[in-house]
């Protein structure tokens, strides 16, 4: 099937399959999902759905629908950008053009922070937590919902991603527990605070050309810019956050490619230890680094 041709005429599994051969010869690995996420989007399916309903005809509405997804996936738009929203620790997130589409890796921040959590002195208590560059609010979201006692505020200098994460709160019924500020990282708030967490932007400015065009041309190049040597958001943030921390208070920061090192530095000259060596992502990369506040 050519990149240009229409659906007209088809049946919801021959689009599927077809939909599936455009974006493969487009070379698009993730080709067979996108496919299934696009067709179950503008049909309203899920996967068993699109089976019992395969042999039926696409609606002229549906199909007009489907033809737009299909060429903004294959100019390189990302499924998540195309239907507004995507999953993060199995929450559904709303996304807008100023927030960043939330990474697997990006898990491994709130898995170091529920580790670093449960092994401090006290548990089942009413935790305080910030999370600095909220964007979506996936981080600060993620842990409002494994911990149901705590409260938290995300914060953001984009007005834009504010109203994004309030509506996710909203939506994830966390609102009660989740207030949002507009801020540059922790700049208008106060402690004191047991968990901060962060994923500024750490692509050195040099590198952004070079990114995939899914991420360099539609994540908001605010939120991936992190100066020449892409430690900016970590040289503002640690110190804020340090000062902020109550005692035995954590830092969890997201890194890139072999910044954990030197971000381990700046919290250490910041008043908080290693606590423990960077936790990898699934590709074995450090990417979730902390420091906590050393007892006065």
């Amino acid at each position: 099937m050519r990149s240009d041709e229409s659906f007209a005429g088809q049946t919801a599994g021959i689009a599927r399959r077809n939909l599936t051969a455009r974006l493969a010869s487009a070379a698009i690995e993730s080709a067979e999902l996108d496919a299934r996420l696009l067709i179950g989007a503008v049909l309203g399916l899920d996967l068993t759905g699109m089976i019992t309903d395969a042999n039926r005809l696409l609606r002229s509405d549906e199909l007009t629908r489907l033809e737009n997804f299909a060429r903004r996936r294959l100019a390189g738009e990302p499924v998540a950008r195309i239907l507004g929203n995507k999953e993060f620790w199995g929450l559904p997130l709303k996304l807008f053009s100023e927030t960043l589409v939330p990474r697997p890796d990006t898990e491994t921040v709130v898995e170091l922070a529920l580790q670093m959590l449960r092994a401090g002195p006290v548990v089942n208590r009413l935790y305080r937590i910030a999370d600095l560059g909220t964007g979506s609010g996936a981080i600060l979201l993620a842990l409002l919902h494994e911990l149901p006692d705590a409260r938290g505020c995300g914060t953001d200098i984009s007005a834009a991603a504010l109203h994004v994460a309030r509506a996710n709160a909203v939506g994830l019924g966390l609102a009660d527990r989740a207030t949002f500020i507009a801020c540059n990282y922790a700049a208008a708030l106060n402690g004191p605070f047991d968990l901060i967490v962060s994923n500024p932007p750490y692509i050195r400015s040099a590198d952004i050309a070079g990114l995939a065009a899914e991420v360099r041309d539609h994540d908001p190049h605010l939120a991936l810019d992190g100066g020449a040597d892409g430690l900016d958001g970590y040289r503002a943030l640690i110190p804020q956050a340090s000062r902020l921390l109550g005692p035995r208070g954590a830092l969890i920061v997201e890194a890139g490619l072999g910044q954990s090192g030197q971000i381990e530095g700046l919290m250490t000259a910041a008043g908080l230890a290693p606590e423990s060596a960077p936790k990898a992502d699934l590709a074995g990369v450090p990417r979730a680094v902390a420091g906590r506040k050393r007892p006065l």
